[in-house]
């Protein structure tokens, strides 16, 4: 978690399976604008707010104390995606079919 913030966006970008073009239909720069800021760019808060948006992320201010606290919690939330869920959310995911086996699921919004 030692990563630049302009690494954390690249990351989350690619992970998000984005492409910098796709940015300019997100949050209205250019690829170039992007690219740039993406790289080298020193973004203004409101631009660092509105890419946040983009890339389906909130920005955040952590106390120095409460850091280490913070990446352990997302490093065990990603080894093991079940662990950022409250209990009924987990029981209720895991009770769903899966779409393979009832394609028509939720077709009328009625999925419970």
């Amino acid at each position: 978690m030692t990563e630049s913030l302009l690494q954390q966006l690249k990351k989350r970008r690619l992970m998000l399976k984005l492409k910098q073009s796709d940015m300019m239909m997100r949050i209205g720069v250019s690829r170039q604008q992007y690219q740039r800021l993406e790289s080298r760019g020193n973004p203004r808060l409101d631009t660092l707010e509105l890419i946040a948006k983009g890339l389906n992320s909130e920005l955040m201010l952590i106390p120095k104390e409460k850091v280490h606290a913070v990446i352990d919690m997302l490093e065990s939330v990603e080894a093991n995606p079940a662990a950022g869920q409250n209990p009924a959310e987990h029981a209720k995911e895991n009770k769903r079919k899966k779409l393979s086996d009832d394609p028509w699921q939720n077709i009328l919004g009625d999925d419970l």
